[in-house]
Formats: C-alpha cells, structure tokens, sequence
C-alpha cells in the first residue's frame, strides 16, 4: 500500500473513529485516501478548532483525539491547539502536512519547520521521511500522547511520503528505552505521607487536573473521607471531587473562592495531587501555605519542586498512588482528628458563600449561571471559553463528575469553548453540551457555526453578551484608574443574526427566567442552538491581584449570610489588598 493508505490504517488500529482536520495542497494523497475510507472525517473551518476539537474531544472521552491541518500556515493554525493541550496535558495526535522531503529546508511554497516550532509545546513530534516508517511512528505517537502524563505529539508529514508504497505485513513493535513514566509510588514515601496526615490537625486536599486524567475521584473522595479534609481543586481538576459534597471548598487561586483561599493559607498539611502549582493557583510563593507540611503526588517528576518547595515529594500514577497512602492510612488506624478543624471550615464557608440570585437587568453572571445549572443536569458536559465568563463558571457553576467540565487553563487560550464542545459532543453524543463562551471568544471562533450546521452537531452556545474583553477590561477598572483601552468590543455582530446566517437557531435573552428556559428548550430540540445573554458589562469578579498572598483578594464581594432565625440576607464589602 501506499503511505497515505498506511497512515489511515495506523489510526483504524488504534481505535480513532473521528478526525478533526483541513485539507490542502500537500494532504491530497491523504485525503484521496480518506475519500474512499469509512473513517469520519469533520471538515472545520479553521485549523485551530480542529486542535481545540480533538482536544475537546480527548478531554471528554479520555481517548486521544485526532486533528489534521496542511503545510506552511495550517500547520501554524495548529499550534495554539497544540500549545493548549500541551500546557493542560491533553492527549492529542496531530498530523501535519510538509513539503515533500527533497524541498525541506529550501523555503518551498507554504513550508514552515513545524519540527522546530512544535518541539517545545509537544511530548515529541515525528517527520517520516520514507513511508515505511508510518506505522510505527503511529503506534508510538498515541503510546507516548496517552501514557504518563497525557500530552500533544506531532506527526509532521511529507507530501511524498504519503505516495510511497511499503510493504504493512509485518507486525508492528514500538521500543522506547528512554520513556518508562513512574507510575508506583515509592512506598517509604507514601509511608512518610501517611505519618504527616496523621499527625496534621488542619489538613487540606487540593486536587489536580491530574486526578481526572489518572481516574482517581473515587480515591479522592475515599481519601478525604478517611481524614476529615476539606478538599479545593485547581482550574483543571474542577470535577475531580463532587462540589456538592460538605468537604467542597472550590477553586483555588487568583480566582478562587475565598474559602479555598483562607483554608489553604491557614492548614498546616497540603495533599497536593495531580497538579503543577501553577502561579495562577499559589498567588505569591513566599507566602503560599506558609504555615503548612506539603506532600505533592504527581507522575511528572519536573513538576515536583519546580514552582513550590515540598516536604514529601511522591512520584507516581494519582489512582495508585493515592490507593496506597489509602491502604497505608488504613494500616495505622489513622481516622480524621480534625473536629475543630472541620467546625471552623464549614463555618467559614457558610459566612463566605457568594450570593447568586438577582433580579437586575441587565442579568448579572451569578444569575445566569445558576440558571444554567438549574437547566442542566450533573452529566451534562459544559466547555468554557477564556476571561471572565470562565471564571465566573468556575466560581459558581457546581460540577459533580470528572470530565464534564473543559476549560483551557495554562494556555488561557480564548476562542476554545465553542469547538472543544463540538469534539466533546462527537465524543459523547448521547450526552448534553453546552459551551460558555464571552463574546470576544466567540468572535475568534464563529465560523465554525457552519461546522456545527453541516455535521448536525447539537451544541448549544451560551454567549455571555457585555461587549468587553471582559478580564483585561476589569484588570483596567482595578488596577489602570479604569482606563479601559481598546477592550469594548463595540455594538457588532447581532449575534442572533449571526447565527440564523449560518441556518443556527439562536434567541437573545435579558430577564431573570428566561435563560434557564431558553437553554432548556434548546437542549431537547436536539439542534444546534445559539443564545446570546445580555449581562451586565460592570460586573466583576474578585481576585488577588498578581504578586500578592491567596487571602489578599480585591473587588466588590457580595457575601450571603445566615441569620439566626434561619432567613438568608446579605452584607456588600469592598475588600482591598491589605485593609
């Protein structure tokens, strides 16, 4: 067979059902074999939504999604999909098209070193110079994407290449003597992890995008339930522990909720598992957990050390791991001695709870979201775009299981809620997607409502309507005198019209009531659904300002509080760095 025809029967053995991709002048021996091939293939109107929605697609699934992008600018087209799965560890193949091996390096029409540019966002990439190397180098590329920590690989793939014959008989063996991720914890670690919680009076959990992609909620929550510990997650491991549950303190972090951020501050032992410390979850390092024994449980060894010191650093697999501190906890009779500890946290978390009903018009963003929740259900998957509009999700919206909320945090990369829900939805088309996205997000990524028309795809796209960049608009309003430069987006589009262009149902909305309706209706008419939501553009959410402590959080903060004779009535405060 011919390269073209080995590489879609690479990606047939390893189980893809779906391929996210863009043809051009380079790809046309692959795609003529993709014409006569049953795989799907979804034709996106721009190479980046095919990144975000095989990424969407990885993150919803846990299998590794699939996107195709043509030489020279597809290939660049890529690379902030590429850059976003990389920093959220997502499981992606990406397969490039190239010039044909002879005019690499000759600067030949629409050749870039997709080598040189994606080495530094990828696990590893690939460039087969013969045909005869399809195979394995498919094989590797979904072992090393899905192993470990998950992550992006490139396959960069010549014109000619796809043309050359090769014989495919022979079995297909991959070796990696260099690549052995740890996945068992070491067990004097994991013993020395179990002697600290046990001794700990104010232990915290904080939980990772890591738990998610190990599978280990059910550890998590049997962990937590063994010590008496309140748990926080970060952006990424939103869903790894049911929010509904007593021990749920929130999001961490510049973001976070000011009972993630209090709680973390004053513990004197961090279970961190399956996360990175990012700067957007410590604030200040110097003054992160301060008061705290940290024990941090990752499969990345870089990861440990690299932003925040540790006291028992663990390398391993989350689901194992965490098994056996479990069974190590077990074997020392060790049970929560966190009474006061618990009392005091559920204490704090009751006088901190945010309000989130309103009656104003415009909406303001609590409203909608509870809203939202109160349309949807606990399975229903949520994507979310960047800025305000996800951390407002983030904050308020309750999410109950692993995978079923996709934003993307180390990147920030606007423009990803629309298409990752649309490789969410084709990964899981019997479940409910909804994508948050701000309005300026959207606009990045609008054409591909003709995606989601010409598929039959049944996402439904709430538009959290204030025309600003919402975030960088707040970040002048706190901290440039509100010198809002070039973040109103102006009055265009009417996204309704924008929408019912590209044969979209779409409906505005601008009263309390009608979004949990509308999202409602859309939902069970099983179509691709539009809503645009006219919110307050003054709103804003509070933060700790970059530089600062967890607890140093600035902005308005509406706190409801429970009165004695049982009626909720709330207090407003302005709370500055320092006062």
């Amino acid at each position: 067979m011919r390269g073209g025809e080995a590489l879609i029967k690479s990606l047939k053995d390893q189980e893809v059902d779906v391929v996210f991709g863009y043809p051009g002048g380079v790809l046309l021996p692959l795609y003529d074999v993709i014409y006569d091939s049953d795989m799907r293939h979804i034709l996106v109107r721009h190479e980046q939504c095919a990144a975000h929605a095989a990424d969407g697609y990885a993150r919803a699934s846990g299998k590794v999604g699939v996107c195709i992008g043509t030489s020279g600018p597809g290939a660049t087209n890529l690379v902030t999909g590429i850059a976003t799965a990389y920093m959220d560890s997502s499981p992606i193949v990406a397969i490039a098209g190239q010039v044909a091996t002879g005019l690499i390096g000759n600067d030949a029409f629409q050749e870039v070193d997709t080598i040189g540019m994606t080495m530094p966002i990828t696990k590893h990439n690939f460039q087969p110079m013969n045909s005869q190397e399809i195979p394995e180098i498919i094989k590797t590329a979904f072992y090393i994407a899905g192993t470990g920590r998950p992550g992006p690989v490139v396959v960069d793939l010549p014109k000619d290449v796809q043309e050359q014959e090769l014989d495919m008989d022979k079995e297909v063996r991959i070796d990696l003597p260099g690549y052995k991720p740890t996945r068992k914890g070491h067990p004097l670690q994991i013993k020395r992890a179990a002697n600290l919680i046990a001794n700990s009076k104010k232990p915290v959990i904080l939980a990772g995008g890591g738990v998610i992609l190990s599978g280990s909620s059910e550890e998590l929550i049997k962990l937590a339930g063994i010590i008496d510990a309140p748990v926080v997650t970060s952006l990424l491991g939103k869903g790894s522990f049911p929010e509904d549950h007593p021990f749920s303190l929130g999001m961490l972090g510049m973001h976070g909720t000011k009972t993630s951020n209090y709680m973390v501050d004053e513990c004197d032992c961090l279970i961190a598992v399956g996360c990175r410390f990012s700067d957007r979850t410590t604030g200040n390092v110097a003054e992160f957990a301060k008061n705290a024994k940290i024990i941090h449980i990752d499969i990345d060894p870089a990861e440990i050390g690299k932003n925040v010191e540790v006291d028992i650093p663990i390398v391993g697999d989350a689901k194992i791991t965490l098994s056996s501190l479990i069974k190590a906890l077990n074997q020392n009779n060790t049970s929560g001695n966190t009474d006061e500890w618990m009392k005091y946290v559920q204490n704090f978390k009751r006088s901190s709870s945010p309000r989130t009903s309103f009656n104003d018009v415009p909406l303001k963003p609590q409203q909608v979201i509870k809203e939202i929740m109160n349309a949807t259900d606990e399975e229903t998957i949520v994507t979310t775009d960047v800025g305000l509009n996800q951390m407002w999700m983030a904050h308020y919206f309750k999410v109950k299981h692993p995978r079923t909320f996709l934003s993307s945090g180390g990147l920030g990369t606007m423009g990803f809620g629309f298409p990752a829900a649309m490789g969410a939805k084709v990964a899981k088309p019997e479940t409910d997607v909804v994508a948050i996205c701000g309005d300026g997000g959207f606009l990045m990524v609008s054409q591909d409502l003709a995606t989601i028309k010409e598929y039959d795809i049944p996402v439904v796209i709430c538009i959290l309507d204030n025309r600003y960049l919402g975030m960088v608009a707040q970040w002048q309003k706190l901290f440039y005198e509100k010198r809002l430069s070039h973040t109103h987006l102006g009055e265009v589009p009417d996204f309704v019209k924008l929408a019912e262009a590209f044969g979209v149902s779409a409906y505005r909305v601008e009263k309390p009531g009608e979004v949990q309706e509308t999202l409602k209706n859309a939902i069970n008419s099983g179509e691709p659904t539009l809503i645009d939501i006219t919110i307050d553009p003054e709103e804003i959410l509070p933060m700790v300002p970059p530089g600062c402590g967890l607890t140093e959080m600035v902005g308005e903060y509406k706190i409801e509080i429970e009165s004695a004779d049982g009626v909720p009535y709330y207090r407003e405060a302005e709370e500055r760095a320092g006062d």
